[in-house]
């Protein structure tokens, strides 16, 4: 098989269409299309199919494109083990959660763009369940998602999870709240009675409401679910209940945050591959980058 033709049918699982590869290489789309049409008749199995006015990839092209990220990775890797100075270039993928898209990647995007024209990022805003799935899809090639001490979620393994940072979450309550001190179950207890608001595409921030209510022993009235901080915010001023909300971030006028200890309320943040992946250049750039930001930051 030539490595030519399998990167561009790695290239198309991808970026989903001929069109998109074409541009990615700098080709045209009918060399695209003329060169798998090769591929396929050198491994003797239909690599393509049509799909409305797009193509997509049968299984044996699916299972062909994930053996190519391991040869392309292994020759990439090859090529620069003799030629260090080699520079990088690629599309890489990314799905993150809002807060790491922010913290993590943007400020890596100005370095690559300054540094590293040839390498590109596509950033796709997800929650980690939703990130994992595209990871798994091979859908994207690098996820950035959390979980919270109080509940692990175990990366599994098909994939290599990376520790980037962590942070502190409070208890975000009305402004003219009384103060309230204590260990994280006094401080629930004190609104056992208050409606609740947790994430709506996540379940990991109800799991540490429910945790922590239960070891003040009450079960939350969770009422309200809501995607955006900035929403669970408004829903606290205009007295709908409380949330939780991170504690190194500002918040309204209207809201106050109540400090969580004993157990502390700690997100923890990941950068997250398909194993075996992060060989391939452009997305070990990408990693040395955002795990070296994420240490000085």
């Amino acid at each position: 098989m030539d490595l030519r033709r399998l990167r561009l049918l790695h290239e198309l699982a991808r970026l989903g269409s001929m069109r998109e590869v074409a541009e990615e290489l700098g080709v045209t789309t009918s060399t695209v299309s003329q060169q798998l049409a090769v591929l396929a008749r050198e491994v003797g199995a239909d690599l393509i199919e049509p799909s409305g006015r797009r193509v997509r990839l049968t299984p044996a092209g699916r299972r062909l494109a994930g053996h190519a990220v391991t040869i392309l990775a292994a020759v990439d890797a090859a090529r620069l083990d003799l030629d260090p100075q080699a520079e990088p270039a690629g599309t890489v993928r990314v799905a993150g959660f809002a807060t790491a898209v922010r913290r993590s990647l943007l400020p890596v995007a100005a370095d690559l763009a300054a540094h590293h024209p040839a390498v590109r990022l596509r950033i796709h805003e997800h929650e980690p369940a939703e990130a994992y799935a595209l990871l798994a899809a091979d859908e994207v090639d690098l996820a950035l998602t959390y979980d919270y001490r109080l509940a692990p979620a175990p990366a599994g393994p098909t994939v290599e999870a990376t520790p980037l940072w962590s942070a502190r979450w409070s208890l975000g309550v009305p402004a003219d709240t009384p103060p309230v001190t204590g260990t994280s179950p006094e401080v629930f207890r004190r609104f056992a009675t208050d409606h609740w608001i947790v994430n709506s595409r996540n379940s990991a921030d109800e799991q540490v409401v429910r945790t922590v209510a239960s070891m003040a022993d009450f079960v939350p009235r969770v009422e309200h679910h809501a995607d955006s901080l900035e929403l669970v915010q408004d829903m606290i001023v205009a007295g709908l209940g409380v949330g939780l909300l991170p504690a190194d971030q500002p918040t309204l006028p209207g809201v106050r945050l109540l400090p969580l200890t004993g157990p502390e309320v700690r997100l923890r943040s990941y950068a997250v591959t398909r194993r075996g992946r992060s060989g391939w250049p452009p997305l070990a750039l990408v990693l040395d980058l955002v795990t070296a930001h994420a240490a000085i930051s």
